[in-house]
């Protein structure tokens, strides 16, 4: 093999001990080399237990959620001659994994989208834009220029983007107060990064408006409803988050 065939995989972590031994297990088999970037406010196991899996640690930089930076950090370290990028709550099961094996092998494409399977209170969700749900991550490393965005980070890349047919599995929470405490951290970045745009004023009307736009895209539109109970959870929640956005706007925009 090659150093242009290995393949690095990078995971951003931090307090998801539950979760980081499945995912490293996941790609063990698959990976050159395994590095874990791992949040300065992590306090549990996370770190400990990447290193019983032989993954490299290092600490992200910087504290504040970026998750460019965090990328950009992995990219940097990474020897591997492929990078592919993967959360702590996904799995990479084996049609996937020798399906990036095969590419590295022969590609045209210098980077792939992988498609997810969403599960959320332990049942997988097919309608409300949950699926096919592509996500950019396995990339040729010279190729790959930097990642920018702070929160909903994006690749520069050279090159032409392939799609890969096998799916990753995301294991969303499987109970809501986690889902609800994941909205409070994210959506204090999304108000930060409107706010610093000059986003118009939030008022209760435009409050209202995403919310019940937010719900009929998910519920409606993309017919989340079609998924049951965990459907109309899922809208609802996504609803929520957005309300949650705007009425943190509203604050920050009247201190």
């Amino acid at each position: 093999m090659t150093k242009a065939q290995t393949i690095s995989v990078i995971i951003n972590s931090g307090n998801e001990e539950r979760e980081i031994g499945p995912c490293l297990e996941s790609v063990g088999q698959m990976a050159d080399e395994i590095i874990v970037c791992l949040s300065q406010l992590s306090n549990d196991k996370t770190g400990e237990i990447a290193r019983e899996h032989e993954a490299k640690v290092i600490v992200q930089e910087p504290v504040e959620m970026n998750y460019a930076a965090w990328h950009n950090q992995g990219m940097k370290i990474a020897k591997g001659g492929w990078l592919l990028w993967v959360d702590a709550d996904e799995r990479i099961p084996l049609p996937l994994k020798e399906e990036i094996l095969s590419v590295l092998n022969n590609s045209q494409y210098s980077a792939y989208a992988i498609p997810r399977r969403n599960f959320l209170l332990g049942k997988e969700l097919h309608w409300g834009g949950w699926y096919p749900d592509y996500a950019k991550r396995l990339f040729r490393k010279n190729d790959l220029k930097r990642w920018e965005g702070e929160l909903h980070e994006q690749p520069i890349f050279s090159g032409d983007l392939g799609k890969l047919k096998n799916p990753m599995l995301h294991y969303q929470p499987e109970k809501i107060e986690p889902a609800l405490q994941k909205s409070i951290r994210w959506s204090g970045l999304e108000t930060g990064l409107l706010f610093k745009a000059n986003h118009p004023k939030s008022t209760w009307w435009r409050v209202l408006r995403m919310g019940l736009t937010t719900l009929f895209e998910r519920l409606i539109k993309k017919q989340g409803f079609r998924d049951g109970v965990e459907g109309w959870i899922e809208s609802i929640y996504q609803s929520f988050h957005t309300m949650i956005v705007y009425l943190r706007l509203w604050e920050l925009q009247h201190q």
